[in-house]
């Protein structure tokens, strides 16, 4: 044990598991907070341009995020706050009820934050967690592919200095193409020089400040040169005060409307969260509850709304960039937030920075969601899971998102049915030399007592395969010549339904007329009792249970 004294800093660590995990160094944690605020605040910025919110609100997003989560969550890295994923889903749906960035919208938005927070804190509460597993790999893939196209399309204006344009991902691009010839040199410049810097930045070392340092040099450029006057759009006067606290036009109407895009935010919050603080998790070595991560994500949502933002989520590039600097506690979150806190007075000096500039900055972070790599693993994988992939991100990027993903779940789950409902019944053989039995791969392989059939259903028996399961048995018996005793091994069918009793039911009646002697192997407790409910298990007799295959084979080989 060190004879040194600790400091201050690594009492509370060590007091406070929600603050530090016993190793923080005060330089380091420093560190953390600068690479966060640096990060930070022209992504804020940005994300609160691409929500269709005032700049300002992205800065008080962050800082909510930042503080609920470190009081709450459990992950010492994660970082919270204003998140280009979820941005574009909830502003498009706003859209279709309030003009965008009119009072109506803010206060839509901070009622939609609330409501997300309360149902992704209600998840960590109840442990529902398991509600994001109904999104799978590759859809998750596809609908950050789509957002990304969508993030794309609508900052195209910006970035080639056109008019805003409103209406489907289709027709946004269909005006943009008709009007290229009028696209603004300066503005089409700045938007280029600001991603050759970012894109530049990261190549080089990733916790560079690419994105600040090109916001900062374009600002000063259009500032010194008078750009604006010569049509380079810029931000203007930005509102720099404290926010204001409350909900501003709670009804029940407008609970009913934002409660649909709501669900839809909230899953995608607990999927990226989820994901994000597990993977950081095992990087660094340490445990996180993922239940306690949702709820401070959930609650720095709550406390976004409150103060006039919008929905927070778990970021993987800020949490990236802290675990990049060997930050090891949520001092780093709380250090930036602060900072922000003392900038937001000064947010005047961001009158000149250049829209073009946001927009490039979203170019950029459109382009690292979009998993090509990933893509191309799903395909050489699967080709029905990249097919799945595919209509997530054309149904997101075309249609909604919304409407992506529900199309991309349903279809998930009515692929797993399909596959549940068409099982393959496995012949099994002894491995030569042992007591054990698996699937026969070829003929010759394995050892096959004469007149013994075992096979093994490793799936519940169900009303949807239950018919299946039955030409299937029909099949084996079909090819096996003289079979005198069928073994089935069901240690995977540890349950069956009403219709699956029926149908088994059938199958003893054909196989006792043939006079074919049956037994089961490895009956688990809850098979067991289904079996019993049926009528099922008093007709199989109790000793033609066996606990093992090799068993069952050895009482029902017939004598020679």
């Amino acid at each position: 044990m060190s004879g040194t004294t600790p400091s201050p800093l690594e009492r509370i660590a060590r007091l406070s598991p929600l603050i530090g995990r016993g190793r923080v160094r005060p330089g380091t944690e420093a560190l953390a907070a600068l690479t966060l605020l640096v990060i930070a605040v022209p992504e804020q910025l940005a994300t609160s341009r691409l929500a269709g919110m005032p700049p300002i609100t992205g800065l008080y997003a962050f800082v909510a995020g930042s503080v609920a989560f470190a009081l709450l969550g459990s992950n010492p890295q994660l970082s919270v706050g204003a998140d280009s994923t979820i941005a574009p889903l909830f502003a498009v749906a706003l859209a279709h009820l309030a003009p965008m960035g009119s009072s109506d919208y803010i206060a839509l938005a901070g009622l939609l934050a609330v409501t997300v927070g309360v149902l992704v804190a209600a998840v960590g509460l109840l442990r529902l967690g398991w509600i994001a597993e109904f999104l799978s790999a590759p859809i998750i893939t596809g609908f950050l592919a789509g957002v990304a196209v969508i993030i794309v399309v609508h900052q195209l204006p910006d970035v080639l200095g056109l008019p805003s344009v409103s209406g489907t991902t289709l027709h946004r691009l269909n005006v943009i193409i008709r009007h290229l010839g009028h696209a603004h040199g300066w503005t089409l410049g700045i938007a280029a020089a600001v991603l050759i810097v970012v894109f530049t930045a990261e190549r080089l070392d990733r916790r560079l400040p690419g994105a600040l340092f090109a916001m900062v040099a374009s600002t000063l450029v259009v500032a010194g040169g008078h750009l604006a006057s010569h049509g380079v759009a810029v931000l203007g006067a930005v509102a720099h005060g404290a926010p204001s606290f409350g909900l501003h036009r709670l009804s029940w109407h407008a609970l009913g409307e934002v409660l649909p895009v709501a669900g839809v935010v909230a899953l995608v919050v607990i999927s990226q969260t989820a994901a994000t603080s597990r993977a950081f998790a095992d990087l660094g070595d340490y445990d996180a509850d993922i239940g306690r991560d949702f709820v401070g994500v959930g609650a720095g949502s709550i406390v976004a709304g409150v103060s006039g933002a919008f929905p927070v989520n778990a970021s993987p590039a800020r949490t990236a960039a802290v675990a990049s600097v060997g930050g090891r506690s949520q001092l780093g979150s709380l250090g930036a937030a602060f900072a922000v806190v003392l900038l937001i007075p000064a947010a005047g000096i961001l009158r000149d920075v250049p829209v073009a500039t946001l927009g490039a900055i979203l170019v950029f972070i459109a382009t690292r969601i979009f998993h090509g790599r990933d893509l191309r693993a799903v395909f050489r994988f699967d080709v029905f899971e990249f097919a799945l992939a595919l209509i997530t991100l054309l149904v997101v990027a075309l249609v909604g998102v919304e409407q992506g993903i529900g199309a991309a779940v349903l279809l998930a789950i009515l692929d797993r049915t399909r596959l549940s409902a068409r099982p393959t019944l496995h012949r099994l053989g002894r491995i030569p030399g042992t007591t054990s039995w698996q699937p026969v791969q070829s003929p010759g392989t394995h050892d096959q007592i004469p007149g013994v059939l075992v096979l093994l259903f490793a799936t519940p028996l169900y009303y949807a395969n239950a018919e299946h399961f039955r030409a299937q048995v029909d099949r084996e018996l079909g090819s096996s010549g003289q079979v005198r005793s069928v073994v089935f091994d069901v240690l995977g069918m540890h349950d069956i339904d009403f219709t699956g009793s029926r149908v088994l039911g059938r199958i003893l009646d054909e196989l006792d007329k043939e006079h074919v002697v049956v037994g089961f192997a490895r009956v688990g407790e809850h098979l067991r009792q289904n079996l019993q409910r049926g009528g099922l298990l008093s007709r199989i007799g109790e000793d033609r249970i066996f606990p093992s295959v090799n068993e069952a084979v050895t009482a029902l080989t017939p004598a020679r």
